[in-house]
């Protein structure tokens, strides 16, 4: 079911857990968490009786460490919260089976090498994929069969069923090395569901977004879908990119711009003095710019640049509630 080395897997089952215990006291928000969960745990060919082996390990495994702490009423409190978190998972995956496959075959119809290290890469499922922009899906290569990588669709939905995808190239990165370097038109890869909440709303306020590296393209998916609902609100899209030759979308991002004067492309450059524009770190030329506290707002790239981001904009007076944030996914 799972890949040769579980380190990511054990992370991402800790962070799932951990992500469960923090959101118990908002069971709106937990629902739609799991049945995400519930729906993704397809791919892997999850059963329902898998939830119960998975259940039983984990209690066994919390109840030996948790030595003297452990009681009856703790163990009961953690059979109850798993069963219940289980049984919307189960719940989900088994409505969605009727309506959805639990994986999608594409076919790679284009593949550019925009930096020696960073690729888009066009993909046509064979059945239609519904998404929202500002989503990820799931990659699987034929070069590391059951290693899944998550990569954030980078255009909103096209009558055509294709969508792109930011590769970054990292060293040891098993699925971001194959589909960047040694994956060609005509091949063949497996997209899970798509899944992410970053999604654009309808608040009618202007947009700020944020962006680092290949962070970008869920925010080129949402300024895409801006522009397809006709609707014109003022849209700043800050770029942010180590080096001038890291800025690999800026033709595409200078030819929406052109066509839109309500949308404003700022390329940000941090570790090159001789760049003939904007530089320094994201958060910080952000900061020069007049006050955003009356947009909506919406960050994703690298860890690091995307918490200082939101910490500044809400020193700055923006809540939480309109701040919509994700971090790079697919990098490894």
């Amino acid at each position: 079911m799972f890949p040769p080395a579980m380190d990511v897997q054990r992370d991402r089952l800790f962070g799932a857990l951990t992500r469960i215990v923090w959101m118990l006291d908002s069971p709106g928000s937990l629902g739609g968490y799991l049945g995400q969960l519930g729906r993704d745990h397809r791919k892997y060919g999850v059963m329902a009786e898998h939830y119960t082996a998975v259940g039983n390990a984990l209690v066994a495994t919390i109840k030996r460490f948790a030595a003297e702490a452990w009681n009856s009423e703790v163990e009961a409190a953690w059979v109850a919260a798993y069963t219940a978190a289980a049984d919307l998972m189960i719940g989900s995956a088994d409505a969605d089976a009727g309506v959805s496959p639990a994986w999608w075959l594409a076919e790679v119809i284009d593949h550019e090498l925009r930096a020696p290290d960073i690729a888009v890469v066009t993909l046509r499922p064979g059945q239609r994929l519904d998404f929202t922009a500002g989503q990820y899906v799931s990659v699987q290569t034929a070069r590391w069969p059951r290693v899944w990588r998550t990569y954030s669709i980078a255009n909103a939905p096209r009558e055509d069923n294709t969508i792109r995808l930011h590769v970054r190239a990292l060293p040891g990165g098993w699925v971001s090395t194959a589909l960047a370097l040694h994956t060609r038109i005509g091949d063949q890869v497996l997209l899970g569901p798509p899944v992410g909440t970053m999604a654009p709303t309808d608040s009618g306020r202007d947009l700020l977004c944020v962006a680092g590296g290949t962070g970008l393209a869920p925010l080129k998916a949402i300024v895409e879908q801006v522009i397809a609902s006709g609707k014109r609100p003022n849209v700043h899209l800050l770029v942010g990119a180590r080096r001038a030759c890291d800025l690999y979308d800026m033709p595409d991002l200078v030819r929406m711009e052109s066509g839109f004067p309500w949308l404003r492309v700022m390329p940000i450059v941090s570790e090159e003095p001789a760049f003939d524009g904007m530089r320094g770190r994201v958060p910080d030329v952000m900061a020069r710019f007049h006050s955003w506290a009356e947009h909506e707002v919406y960050v994703c790239g690298p860890a690091g640049m995307v918490n200082e981001t939101v910490r500044r904009l809400q020193r700055a007076g923006i809540p939480l509630s309109r701040i919509h944030r994700d971090t790079i996914q697919g990098e490894l």
